[in-house]
């Protein structure tokens, strides 16, 4: 896993094989969320068959709220066999700050 800043993280989701993957609730991404991403609400019951289902080939750009549930599914999505995982460093909060775009 590579934390990443708001800027390196804006660089590596335009990868065309990096998966935008958002695992906030499906309420927070509703609010506003990245282009692009992926909801898996870290606190949802399918969870972890969820990231199971996910193909371990690619590569994962992982965003939350504040970072912490994006480092938490770093490090199962790890134990689960994945490799190639990028950690947004201050979630959607630094995102914003950083005046990079959001849907909403």
């Amino acid at each position: 896993m590579k934390d990443l800043d708001a800027t390196a993280f804006a660089e590596i989701i335009t990868e065309p094989d990096v998966i935008l993957l958002d695992v906030r609730t499906s309420a927070e991404y509703l609010e506003s969320h990245i282009p692009g991403s992926l909801n898996i609400d870290f606190y949802g019951e399918y969870f972890l068959p969820d990231l199971s289902a996910l193909d371990r080939s690619k590569s994962y750009a992982i965003y939350c709220r504040s970072g912490k549930r994006s480092n938490d599914s770093c490090q199962i999505m790890t134990e689960l066999g994945f490799d190639d995982l990028y950690n947004l460093r201050g979630g959607i909060i630094e995102w914003v700050e950083s005046n990079q775009q959001v849907t909403q």
